[in-house]
């Protein structure tokens, strides 16, 4: 192979759709650079839908949200359209929506498996095949969970910073497979959150 200087690697929408997602539920205003908006286009789009005010730059996204968000539904698809590696985050951005909305997948099979562990939260979710009907409670409490796939960790992470007490989060290793340094850059940002065991 030979250097080629003309193709820079572009940033994982995924990882920063999980934090403006993240950033919206905690209210923000936040900044997410090192990606490409126009390669989170929909999602940036329905959480516009969802209430939030979002400013869009050359290489990220400011976003900022005022109280419980609008209930917004989606429908995963491939590229791009909705990810389904945001579909988990989603789920738990309209658990504390003002009323209900509907999420159905698409692309995978068994993929709801954050709605039994957001229910320990509180959170009112009922599966009906491809579809996940949330009803937004006005807040979600404290609970023991346990992350049963990578992209419904970092969804239950999410959901414990809004959360009423404290929540433990079991297998984190499905989290810390697919975020680098999760813990320390959501700590930057002013979480209250640390792995157990540690100071």
């Amino acid at each position: 192979l030979h250097p080629n200087p003309g193709h820079p690697v572009v940033g994982y929408r995924v990882e920063a759709g999980t934090f403006l997602i993240g950033a919206a539920m905690a209210g923000g205003p936040v900044t997410v650079t090192g990606f490409d908006p126009a390669h989170l286009e929909l999602p940036l789009a329905k959480m516009a839908q969802a209430g939030c005010h979002i400013e869009a730059h050359a290489d990220g996204v400011t976003i900022g949200c005022t109280g419980r968000p609008q209930p917004v539904d989606v429908q995963t698809l491939p590229f791009p359209g909705f990810p389904t590696d945001l579909q988990a985050q989603w789920m738990a951005f309209m658990a504390t929506a003002q009323g209900g909305s509907i999420i159905t997948e698409n692309v995978f099979e068994n993929r709801f498996m954050l709605a039994d562990e957001l229910a320990r939260m509180g959170a009112d979710v009922r599966i009906e095949g491809h579809h996940a009907l949330v009803k937004g409670v006005a807040q979600l409490s404290g609970a023991p969970v346990r992350s049963p796939d990578l992209r419904a960790g970092a969804a239950l992470v999410l959901a414990g910073l809004i959360a009423d007490g404290e929540t433990q989060i079991g297998d984190i290793f499905h989290i810390q497979r697919g975020y680098e340094r999760f813990v320390e850059k959501l700590s930057a940002l002013g979480a209250d959150i640390r792995l157990a065991g540690t100071p």
